[in-house]
């Protein structure tokens, strides 16, 4: 996944030090330095700068272990909650919450027990 932010600096901040995402490597530099954050099974890239905000409909999903406990921390850290943790119909806990450019991020809870943390057969 790439980003390109508007204010490099200001998602740096965001992604590394509010979301504690860890960082996987880092190239370039200057202010448009690239840094790509481990992300589990995938990786995301802030790099370059954009002249305006990704368009609407750009979503990213995240996995927490503990929606609860990333929710008192992102209020700590400043983190923009859009919408609380909640258990919805389907048995996952989401909250929504947005990078600085406006990005909105689904933070997912996966119960014990749940459907999709489970492969039959594997």
């Amino acid at each position: 996944m790439l980003l390109r932010p508007t204010d490099p600096e200001r998602s740096r901040d965001f992604y590394g030090r509010a979301l504690g995402l860890a960082v996987y490597r880092e190239f370039g530099t200057g202010p448009e330095r690239g840094t790509v954050y481990f992300l589990g099974g995938g990786f995301l890239e802030i790099s370059g700068r954009a002249d305006a905000p990704p368009g609407p409909g750009l979503e990213l999903w995240f996995q927490v272990a503990d929606a609860a406990a990333a929710h008192e921390e992102f209020l700590r850290q400043g983190v923009v909650v859009l919408e609380p943790p909640e258990t919805k119909p389907w048995g996952l806990v989401e909250m929504w919450i947005a990078d600085p450019d406006g990005v909105r991020i689904a933070v997912v809870e996966v119960p014990e027990g749940h459907p999709i943390r489970y492969r039959p057969g594997l």
